[in-house]
């Protein structure tokens, strides 16, 4: 078909052209960089190399292919050619959130944002601030940046940076206060309006440092001292002050050492050497004090770092090559350390070398002149060295008067404390009566990590207390995609309680039983526990032995709360209603009776472990009868008589013949189980117990004989046979009854209350 430009598509204004043989359907879709697309363009025509090109983001089409709208009216230079560098520059800033500085809970950081028009890829700067402290340059590097979701797909345009705009660069907004000229004019040109720049915030922490004075760069005269010791070194090289000296150390084993105090001019040092008598027993080196600056105080070995010549703030620098060290030069908490020097040195001086008092007793001959050179002193009268028969007497006496020498962290207490006693060492006796008398009985509690990391909040822990020797375990509980293994969180031992001194003479205090109970927070080695739960024995260990645990006396429990809630009784038992939705009205929860004790109470007056013991002792729950089927249990006890091959029904019958001559209808439980232990039947202790649960009894609780005898009789009266199980814990699941508790008899606690009884005797 041929269409004359300028008619219209009406009937009769098309033209056929009949030379036309071949009639093929147009290709109007196409793949274009992996996209389904419509072609609808024609392809760019050859120009010259300096005329004016389509623009390379249209898809190429064949030349052939019609164009179903109207090209543009214009054509335009490629980008990369249009907007060779022409660059956008905004300026921006944002701030950054300081958790750990004092008055400055943010920061602004100014940076510089660039816009590359040639490609529309982005680039973030932060101009170099001197003594910042933090690492600047460049922030996000040249290139194409995405939009925030929902719109993620798209990237950032000129169309997203404005002058009082907020703009999101991967997770941080960045807010635009200004731009360049340029910028200005090239969105102004575009028919954007810019708006007039804003005046950026100040950086709270510049603002400090101008108000406390402090300046960029260390002064001189805060800078540490030089001290010009190589001067000292070059007039006193090889002088050095000599004198004699002794230290007391007269005890029952000890001596008189006689020392040689030495004390070098060149740098200050002080070394000690004894002197060991002929035939003394004693050999090896005799350095006493090896050679460095003694101080005149001391209270114990420093730690590593404490006494240092330098305050080291931080430690800057990549490699071990490339290290660089920030020093205090205000030496902030600095304590200064007094040494003895030339002066301290005399004779008849006590030196206090680590603890130890050294007398000076004489010096020598270069010393002497010294002294009389530079200080006037004349006399140099030597003094007397106590010898080993002035022995001062040693008092007899036990544990309790000696003197022991402070623990030093090898081994336990107990058994430092044998070493010091004997020569001969000995380990420490274990209490062999307490072992067996609690061997077994362990306290578990449930308990959660108290820290600042959410995740080891969600941890669970079980507790372990070992009556026999009061040692504590702990095992975390393993939990599925939680990231903890479990398992052994701290190895059985005896915990001490924090806050004690543990390298004293005296034995540290360790936590008891009593320590432990429902809403406790303790710190078991530098770790914090809440404890939470407690298991069924523990439970009834502590109910059964209230004098050990107050937290689960009943008696002084109640007292408790007969005090605090006499005055305000009606009240108290208006707000403990009984909850009629439970179908009971004399039981009341144990939410109900815990909210209303705490309102009466304090927690730290009543304490959780008090609330679970108050209502268990008044709980109306009962305990469910063992489930044990006696079908069960006589198929059971029937396999194990057939895998013995036991055929004795006669000989049980002469047996109970003879304990039950009378032929009584009923036997005691004690006379059925010495029968079935007499005739040797095949029966595990667990099986026999639950063979004496499930046969019949009368009301004084007496087994019948017939009922006995037709339990096992094969003969006539066999069950079907069950597959192997485990006897002890499948064939009667002895379960504790672990919802003791739950609901409280609320007229039962009232009567022990009794303060009911005492208003009517008081109205009466």
């Amino acid at each position: 078909m041929m269409r004359l430009p300028g008619m219209p598509m009406l009937p009769g204004a098309q033209f056929y052209d009949r030379g036309k043989r071949r009639h093929p359907r147009q290709q109007t879709l196409m793949h274009y960089q992996g996209i389904q697309m419509l072609s609808d363009r024609r392809e760019p025509e050859l120009v010259e190399p300096n005329g004016i090109v389509a623009d390379p983001k249209c898809p190429p089409v064949p030349a052939q292919i019609n164009s179903l709208w109207a090209p543009k009216a214009t054509t335009k230079l490629p980008p990369w050619l249009a907007y060779d560098k022409q660059v956008l520059c905004f300026n921006a800033y944002f701030k950054e959130n300081l958790t750990e500085v004092y008055h400055a809970p943010y920061q602004v950081r100014k940076v510089r944002i660039f816009f590359y028009l040639e490609d529309g890829t982005m680039q973030v700067t932060e101009p170099k601030v001197e003594n910042s402290g933090i690492p600047q340059g460049c922030l996000v590097h040249r290139q194409r940046i995405p939009k925030a979701p929902p719109t993620d797909r798209e990237f950032i345009s000129i169309f997203d940076l404005n002058v009082d705009t907020d703009v999101q660069i991967f997770d941080r907004v960045y807010h635009i206060s200004g731009c360049d000229i340029f910028t200005r004019q090239f969105l102004n040109r575009a028919g954007i309006f810019v708006p007039e720049a804003q005046q950026e915030p100040c950086d709270p922490t510049t603002e400090i440092r101008k108000r406390s004075g402090l300046k960029q760069t260390a002064n001189t005269s805060t800078a540490l001292p030089k001290k010009h010791s190589f001067a000292q070194f070059l007039e006193f090289d090889r002088r050095v002050l000599k004198f004699q000296g002794y230290w007391n150390d007269r005890s029952e084993f000890g001596d008189v050492r006689k020392l040689d105090i030495c004390y070098y001019l060149a740098d200050d040092t002080i070394d000690i050497k004894e002197k060991f008598p002929r035939n003394s027993g004693r050999e090896g080196p005799t350095t006493f004090l090896k050679r460095g600056k003694l101080p005149k105080e001391f209270s114990g070995l420093p730690l590593p770092g404490q006494q240092t010549a330098m305050t080291l703030l931080n430690v800057l620098g990549n490699s071990m090559r490339d290290v660089r060290y920030v020093a205090d030069p205000l030496n902030t908490g600095q304590k200064e350390v007094q040494h003895y020097t030339d002066q301290d040195l005399q004779i008849g001086a006590v030196l206090n070398v680590f603890g130890r008092s050294v007398v000076l007793t004489g010096c020598d001959q270069f010393t002497q002149s010294y002294y009389r050179d530079k200080y006037g002193i004349q006399e140099f009268c030597p003094q007397p060295i106590p010898e080993r028969s002035d022995v001062r007497p040693y008092t007899q006496g036990g544990m309790a008067s000696r003197r022991l020498p402070p623990y030093n962290g090898w081994g336990s207490h107990e058994d430092s404390e044998g070493n010091c006693i004997t020569v001969e060492p000995k380990p420490p006796q274990a209490d062999f009566k307490k072992l067996f008398k609690y061997d077994g009985c362990i306290l578990r509690f449930g308990a959660k990590l108290i820290s600042a990391i959410r995740d080891n909040g969600e941890r669970d822990f079980v507790i372990s207390y070992f009556l026999a020797d009061d040692t504590v375990q702990i095992y975390e509980s393993s939990r599925r995609n939680s990231g903890f293994l479990g398992g052994e969180f701290l190895k059985r031992a005896r915990v001490p309680l924090p806050g004690q001194d543990m390298f004293s003479s005296s034995r540290p205090e360790y936590f008891r039983a009593n320590d432990f109970y429902i809403g406790r927070t303790m710190t078991l080695k530098d770790h914090i526990f809440h404890i939470v739960s407690a298991d069924e024995f523990t439970l009834m260990y502590m109910e059964q032995h209230p004098s050990e645990f107050h937290v689960a006396d009943i008696r002084l429990i109640m007292q408790k709360i007969r005090d605090a809630v006499r005055p305000d009784y009606k009240q108290f038992v208006l707000r403990c209603k009984p909850d009629g939705d439970l179908g009971d009205y004399s039981t009341v929860s144990f939410e109900t009776l815990r909210s209303t004790l705490l309102s009466y109470l304090s927690k730290d007056r009543l304490l959780n472990h008090e609330i679970v013991t108050v209502c268990r002792f008044f709980s109306a729950e009962q305990a469910m009868p063992p489930s044990c089927d006696r079908n069960r249990v006589r198929a059971a006890a029937q396999l194990e008589l057939k895998r013995a091959l036991w055929n004795g029904v006669d000989q049980l019958n002469d047996h109970l013949s003879h304990i039950n001559p009378a032929c009584k209808p009923y036997i005691s439980e004690g006379q059925v189980r010495s029968t079935l232990r007499g005739c040797r039947l095949p029966f595990s202790l667990e099986l026999v117990e639950d063979i004496l649960m499930v046969l019949q009894r009368n009301g004084q609780n007496e087994i019948e004989v017939r009922d006995f005898l037709a339990f096992f009789n094969m003969r006539n009266d066999q069950v079907p046979d069950i597959a192997p199980l485990n006897i002890a814990f499948e064939l009667c699941p002895k379960l504790p009854f672990l919802h003791k508790g739950r609901l409280v008899d609320f007229t039962w606690f009232l009567d022990y209350l009794g303060i009911e009884e005492e208003l009517k005797r008081a109205n009466n």
